[in-house]
């Protein structure tokens, strides 16, 4: 019979985002505050849809806003890793990275009573070392890759690439990787970002975006008879009045349409049962 899911994640960042590419000024910290106002909509979204969602969210903003962090506990969501403070792993050495790890997920297991199983880069932008790290310290799956689209597939490590040689691909592991694109990222399409080098001009129309939004579950629906698709927003750009009203017509429109919504803790369980079962 077939079974589309979506996974719902939001990557609540809060300030962390702001801060890690040095921007400390007022305006991109009130930005970053602005987050707490779009969780607490968010939040009693999905409560009035009785949806759960998967929540990556920095050690930072869990010691920062513990209060709200608790309320996406209490609402029964996933807690997810998403870095201490929002620095890309890939401009990290191995032992700050692993540093990094390990305090964000002392700050989770304070928040929920056990460390996170999944992660998502900052930036989606992984070093040599991460999928390693994660393996050791017990993390079922990660969501920073693109090399698919509704199929969960294993995370590999040490592919070899060069220019002028063929691209080697490196060895599974038993890390579920949980695709993800930035066509389905809240924050290029609405964001306004100027720095000295770059534009990034973002505010398009919301019920567009949510439209191209809910036909790539129709597609996943109509070429594939089990899949996942992941969503990723962020509380400080999805959560603006009118992007709140063209998602929750979104999420109306996906519950009619027959989507399983889902954690992605369950959801990479899931995958792990039907895709990997034979390998375990």
């Amino acid at each position: 019979m077939p079974r589309h899911i979506v996974c719902l994640t939001f990557d609540f960042d809060t300030q962390s985002g702001f801060i890690a590419r040095g921007m400390t000024t007022p305006t991109p910290l009130s930005r970053g505050e602005f987050g707490l106002t779009g969780a607490r909509r968010v939040l009693a979204l999905l409560k009035s849809l009785s949806l759960r969602a998967t929540w990556f969210i920095p050690g930072f903003a869990i010691e920062s806003h513990p209060r709200l962090c608790e309320v996406v506990v209490a609402d029964r969501h996933e807690v997810a890793h998403h870095s201490w403070a929002h620095v890309p792993p890939a401009q990290q050495s191995r032992a700050e990275e692993e540093s990094d790890l390990k305090r964000a997920n002392a700050a989770i297991e304070r928040l929920t009573g056990k460390p996170a199983r999944g992660y998502r880069s900052p930036a989606w932008d992984l070093s040599e070392n991460t999928i390693d790290l994660l393996l050791a310290h017990g993390f079922v799956y990660d969501s920073s890759l693109m090399g698919a689209d509704y199929w969960p597939y294993r995370a590999r490590r040490g592919d070899r690439v060069a220019l002028g040689e063929p691209y080697r691909r490196g060895e599974e592991t038993a890390l579920i990787e949980m695709p993800i694109s930035w066509s389905l990222d809240d924050y290029p399409h609405f964001e306004f970002v100027r720095t000295a080098t770059t534009v990034l001009p973002g505010l398009q129309s919301a019920r567009a975006v949510m439209d191209n939004w809910l036909d790539e579950f129709r597609y996943m629906q109509k070429t594939v008879d089990w899949g996942v698709l992941t969503y990723t927003m962020h509380p400080y750009v999805i959560g603006r009045g009118y992007r709140m009203l063209a998602f929750e017509q979104l999420l109306t429109n996906l519950q009619a349409a027959g989507a399983v919504f889902m954690t992605m803790e369950d959801a990479a369980a899931e995958a792990k049962e039907k895709m990997f079962a034979d390998e375990t």
